[in-house]
């Protein structure tokens, strides 16, 4: 399949077989021409219903992929360039009303150039609709995963494309706000791709055509299990028994051969798939794995730090995904793993500073249960906000602490020998952090009693 098919083709392409029912249409008459009496107007789309055997640049209806059923958003981008009027607005609204009513999450297939001049303003004011009708199912709690065609560009990018949940693209499908036309001469090309989008987080993955049902149907399976029990506490795959000093603690969660979050991720999910991007222009593929897994047998939201330090893209990816599955109702598991915020330059220029501070807020008002594991180094505040709020525990090779003992023993003007005896005053075994209350018993997870 090209990325520019027909919306009938793409739809069979993702539908499950024989279960595609278009919805009815409101077809209001907008006079000879539009409303701007464009000259010409009826009869381009007269040839372009004629050329694709479509009625207006969207079809829109019910199916299953993958065995769930969903509201299907599918553009025709050879009806005037899947361009967005009054009757495609009308066409929309009606998609996502149903799809409110019935509880059913929405998939654009978007291929689109953008809003249709013959109608000019009340063209492009369809966005504001499209917008609002993707703004009140978000707040019902339904999901929306866009699938970017070639091409997807201005209004219908920043609308149906953007402005989902999570963002697929087909390869090489050509996507941006600005479109061929109207970008600067010297523009370069390779910015507005599917895979440039992706690169600047503003889109999760590319998905080859053959493979888009499969996942479109893993995906939507996992964003439709809400449940409200809180994720289980992973079982601690490193060392077993507990550090005899704050030194060996801070040893043990440094060592390379201590397990790290692909390991832990690997071990507690049966097939997971990643979120990536904080829509802000970042990723932080080496700091931050954000997505969604299942856990016996149920959905279960997962942000996990890798060991290195965190970029501020990083702690915004985390706070999309949190704010996702709390909109969803899905649990949450977060992996406490860094020696600290990334604190370079660059780092500050891109608002480390905001980027904790969201993810703080995030953590301390969701409403679905949030559990944490420490599973190596926890370094100050850039590992705290990744922390549930009397929800987290430690695992024997992890450990918390408030500074680096190195760090400590400088801004005490201690010598280099006096690190090993700094790291047992601030007490950051997994064993001081339950007497003091900062962190619960592993333990506890056996007992039914204290299961999180």
């Amino acid at each position: 399949m090209t990325e520019r098919a027909s919306a009938r083709k793409v739809v069979a392409l993702v539908a499950d077989s024989l279960t595609f029912t278009e919805l009815p249409y409101p077809e209001r008459d907008f006079g000879s021409d539009g409303p701007l009496a464009w000259p010409g107007y009826d009869l381009s789309r007269a040839r372009a219903a004629a050329r694709t055997g479509e009625t207006e640049s969207v079809v829109c209806g019910t199916a299953r992929v993958g065995g769930t059923p969903v509201v299907l958003i599918a553009f025709e981008f050879g009806f005037l360039g899947g361009s967005l009027g009054r009757r495609t607005g009308d066409r929309l609204e009606a998609a996502y009303t149903h799809a409110r009513e019935h509880r059913l999450p929405v998939v654009p297939l978007v291929a689109t150039g953008g809003s249709r001049m013959q109608e000019g303003m009340l063209a492009l004011t369809q966005l504001q609709r499209v917008a609002r009708q993707s703004a009140l199912t978000r707040q019902a709690g339904l999901a929306q995963i866009a699938v970017l065609r070639d091409p997807t560009t201005g209004g219908g990018w920043a609308t149906l494309g953007a402005g989902a949940d999570v963002v697929l693209a087909l390869p090489g499908a050509q996507v941006g706000f600005a479109g061929s036309r109207v970008r600067p001469a010297d523009a370069d090309p390779a910015a507005y791709t599917a895979e440039a989008q992706v690169a600047a987080g503003a889109a999760d993955a590319v998905v080859p055509a053959a493979e888009l049902r499969e996942t479109l149907g893993r995906w939507l399976r996992l964003l439709t299990g809400a449940s409200g029990e809180p994720a289980l506490v992973p079982e601690p795959l490193g060392a077993r028994d507990l550090p005899a000093s704050g030194w060996d603690a801070v040893r043990r969660a440094r060592s390379p051969r201590r397990p790290r979050a692909a390991r832990y991720l690997d071990a507690y999910f049966t097939h997971r798939v990643a979120v990536s991007g904080d829509r802000c222009g970042g990723t932080d593929p080496d700091g931050m794995l954000c997505g969604f897994g299942e856990h016996d047998g149920r959905t279960v939201a997962y942000a996990a730090q890798t060991g290195a330090a965190t970029r501020p893209a990083g702690y915004r990816t985390a706070t999309r995904l949190i704010r996702l599955a709390d909109r969803l109702g899905i649990p949450v598991l977060t992996l406490v793993d860094t020696p600290g915020a990334a604190n370079d330059a660059e780092a500050e220029r891109q608002g480390a500073g905001a980027a904790i501070a969201e993810l703080f807020g995030v953590l301390a008002t969701v409403r679905t249960p949030v559990t944490t594991l420490v599973i190596g180094e926890g370094g100050s505040g850039g590992a705290l906000a990744l922390a549930a709020p009397g929800r987290t525990w430690a695992a024997p090779d992890g450990y918390f602490s408030v500074i680096a003992p190195e760090m400590a023993a400088a801004i005490l003007k201690r010598p280099p020998g006096e690190v090993a005896a700094t790291a047992d005053q601030l007490r950051i075994r997994p064993q001081d952090l339950v007497e003091l209350g900062v962190v619960r018993p592993v333990k506890e997870q056996d007992n039914p009693e204290h299961r999180p």
